[in-house]
């Protein structure tokens, strides 16, 4: 068993504090990118564009994924609170809002551009998992997001929480959202599925929802919220909608495959 008593702040100098959570998406990004532009795009005018792209595909993550928390997960406090909102800082970030953002940053760039969007949103599936391993890694040294109570070998007990032994549900989610999920990935694009566009999109809807879906099962519910239709979490109600999208996605680009 572990205890974990990490602190937030990473480097501290004088009043200014770089957090892990602020590093993790930097590193995500970064590492996605670099490997977008090496291994996973092989159209010079992609290849060209990806920069540009990435602007857009930051303000996608940080704009969409604060929305979708205040949205989602806290609006009531929000709308007492609106300066809070920019409060970044503070955490309080949403995945599916992120993604949502990012996805419409792809289609206007691309529109701008007069490609097909799903050309980026591909190679933005691929390395995604990256960015969701180190956001989780930052969210177990930030003693979020934790898990329910557990008496297996591996429990953490969060000391900044309470005293109970808990399952290091941040940690799963890095290994099977992260680094299992960017294994899939890859394996398929091997087998050639990058070459029908919104096919890697699709799966990587799939995958991720099914393995958030089954990780909320250990994991506390946000206190604001609770467990919600049928007992079930906002993150898995949600996930649930992702996953249908991701069917309804990979069926109709599989058909264009066979069709073309």
């Amino acid at each position: 068993m572990f205890i974990n008593n990490f602190d937030p702040v990473a480097i501290q100098i004088f009043s200014i504090e770089i957090r892990w959570y602020s590093l993790a998406y930097i590193i995500g990004i970064l590492l996605g990118w670099i490997l977008s532009k090496r291994f996973f795009i092989s159209n010079v005018e992609l290849k060209e564009k990806f920069d540009d792209f990435l602007t857009f595909v930051i303000l996608g993550i940080i704009i969409g994924g604060r929305l979708g928390y205040v949205i989602l997960y806290n609006p009531n406090y929000y709308l007492d609170n609106l300066i809070d909102i920019f409060k970044i800082w503070e955490g309080g970030m949403s995945f599916h809002g992120g993604l949502i953002g990012v996805v419409l940053a792809s289609i206007y760039f691309a529109k701008k551009n007069n490609q097909n969007f799903f050309i980026y949103l591909d190679v933005v599936s691929i390395v995604a998992p990256i960015g969701i391993f180190f956001g989780r890694i930052a969210n177990f040294i930030n003693s979020e997001l934790y898990g329910s109570e557990t008496n297996l070998p591996w429990a953490v007990q969060f000391i900044k929480i309470d005293n109970l032994y808990r399952h290091p549900t941040q940690l799963y989610e890095a290994i099977f959202e992260g680094l299992i999920l960017f294994l899939i990935l890859i394996y398929l694009r091997n087998k050639g599925l990058m070459k029908t566009t919104g096919l890697m999109s699709g799966i990587f809807l799939i995958c991720y929802s099914i393995f958030r879906f089954m990780i909320e099962f250990l994991r506390v519910p946000d206190e604001q919220i609770g467990y919600l239709l049928f007992n079930l979490t906002m993150g898995q109600i949600i996930s649930c909608i992702f996953f249908l999208i991701g069917i309804y996605l990979t069926i109709v680009r599989y058909e264009n495959k066979k069709e073309s």
